[in-house]
Formats: C-alpha cells, structure tokens, sequence
C-alpha cells in the first residue's frame, strides 16, 4: 500500500496515521455530513434572547451592557399593551448610560436598537411613506388654468 496517507486522532492522544492509494484517492467520497444547523437568530427556540446575536451589533456587551440586557429583556418578555410599555425606567436608564458614550452610541445604534426591538416584537418594519403624485389632481389643474 503505497502513496496513502490519512491522519487522524487515535487512542491517548495519538495520531494515528492511515495510508490511502492514488485510486482510492481519485474516487469521490462517500461520507455524507449531516445539514448543517441554521443559525440562530435573535430569539432562540425556547423563546429566550440570544445575547450573541450578531445583529445586536455588540449592544448586549458594551459599556452600557447591562442595562441593554435588563431594558431589551424587559420588552421582550413584557405582555403590556403596548408591547413595552412597562419598561420606560428601564429603557431611560440605558439612555442615559449611552449619553456618556456618544461615539459609540450614536444615531445608528438607535436605528439598529430598534430595527432589534421590532425583530423581538414579531412587527413589520414599518412602510414607505406614500410618493407625491407627479401631477396634481384634475380640480388642482383646472384651478390653475390648465384644462388638460
């Protein structure tokens, strides 16, 4: 058995080390992986908060941490109508925790803050503001003259 080479981890912390030849080699393997776990989001399967959500942007460990954890927990397991609503003192202590941190705690985090707090809640992001019509309305037009 020559040109075959696998290494591998054996009894007590040894390799071990397996020889392979070139034809064994050239065939497609036939190990199958399981599919892969998807990832989980904001909230975990059990209905808690995964602290380690990326999409939390690092708010769960900053220097306003704690109060994070205790504000954003408040709201998502709060069941006041509205959704919330019982966690003003909670969230106006992280507020005022992140005013002594401007450069990390700027507008953006505010959008991100609630763009997580709406992911929480189950909401639609809220839609579009309608467009303004490019022509004004038949009245409009016949008001200024125009009779098209």
């Amino acid at each position: 058995m020559a040109n075959r080479s696998v290494l591998s981890s054996g009894l007590d912390g040894k390799d071990v080390v397996i020889i392979a030849t070139r034809e064994e080699l050239a065939t497609p393997s036939k190990v199958s992986l399981p599919e892969p776990e998807p990832a989980p989001g904001l909230i975990l399967a059990d209905g808690s908060i995964n602290w380690g959500c990326p999409c939390l942007g690092g708010m769960a460990t900053g220097p306003c941490g704690s109060q994070f954890r205790e504000a954003f927990s408040c709201f998502h397991y709060s069941d006041a109508e509205p959704k919330g609503s019982d966690c003003y003192e909670k969230f106006s202590v992280m507020q005022e925790c992140m005013s002594h941190y401007p450069d990390l705690y700027g507008k953006d985090d505010d959008d991100e803050l609630a763009a997580a707090m709406d992911a929480a809640a189950g909401d639609e992001p809220a839609a579009p503001a309608a467009a303004p019509r490019a022509d004004p309305p038949p009245a409009e037009r016949a008001a200024a003259g125009d009779a098209n």
